[in-house]
């Protein structure tokens, strides 16, 4: 499986005809099995770009391609995970997990496979358990299951790790590297955070810039399992850093050459 992420632009337009551009030329290719990480800060485009990678939302220019097939509608080959578990109140653990599969007639096997992947996520013991009944972290197991449970050639995640405590979130890292080793998908993980992209991720995405565009893709070559204390790992954190100076850098100084450019024009209109 080979996903392209090909000039990929975003433009929203408003009700007083104005726009805001929020993606340029946004160029990943993505290989098969390959744990991408896309890093940014808060705000710069994102979760926008993960919406028009699942065909949720429609890009203003570029496709997105999943073995030459383009995507510009939701696809049961592409599985989206997103900042909260958004589990359905009255549904159980098991109805949870089934719900899309269901919903979408996918039912052979569907009893084996809730098996496998309660098993897989450990949570044998709360089957008939409410997400009321959960704790953050079981919650977001069960919102991991039901995105894999249709084995999804593609696994898009939004930051879902975000609310959870620095314990409970290790250990959610952990848990889906182990599952993405023994399941072979592709993922795509949405983060603002460095620690985490390296913990995760043998590709990091620099997303940077107002609009949005790829700013540097680093390799991290590093053996899971990982640990932040590693010597090769303090290394790559080191080098992001600097490289998001940089663009950090370069972005201060074209927003205050925007502002001076603003306040050039209205002392001009102010004259005339």
């Amino acid at each position: 499986m080979k996903l392209l992420i090909e000039n990929i632009e975003k433009t929203f337009h408003l009700p007083d005809n104005s726009t805001i551009p929020v993606l340029q030329d946004v160029c990943i290719p993505v290989n098969n099995g390959e744990f991408v990480m896309l890093l940014g800060e808060s705000g710069c485009g994102k979760s926008t770009l993960l919406n028009i990678i699942a065909g949720i939302e429609s890009a203003s220019a570029g496709s997105i391609l999943v073995d030459d097939k383009a995507i510009t509608k939701p696809d049961p080959e592409i599985s989206l995970l997103f900042q909260q578990p958004s589990l359905l109140p009255w549904l159980n653990v098991v109805e949870n997990i089934a719900f899309g599969c269901k919903l979408r007639g996918d039912t052979q096997d569907l009893s084996d496979r809730i098996r496998y992947f309660v098993d897989l996520i450990g949570l044998d013991g709360f089957e008939k358990n409410y997400p009321s009944e959960l704790s953050m972290g079981m919650a977001c197991r069960v919102s991991l299951a039901r995105a894999l449970i249709g084995h999804p050639k593609v696994l898009l995640m939004d930051e879902p790790f975000v609310s959870l405590d620095t314990f409970t979130r290790s250990r959610m890292q952990q848990e889906l590297i182990k599952l993405w080793e023994k399941e072979k998908f592709t993922a795509i993980f949405v983060t603002h955070d460095i620690d985490e992209a390296i913990i995760l991720g043998n590709k990091v995405v620099l997303l940077g810039g107002k609009p949005c565009n790829v700013k540097k893709i680093i390799d991290v070559a590093i053996p899971y399992p990982r640990k932040i204390t590693d010597r090769q790992l303090a290394l790559k954190r080191i080098h992001i850093m600097m490289q998001l100076e940089k663009i950090y850098q370069t972005n201060c100084a074209k927003h205050r050459q925007s502002i001076e450019e603003g306040y050039d024009r209205f002392i001009r209109y102010k004259q005339t």
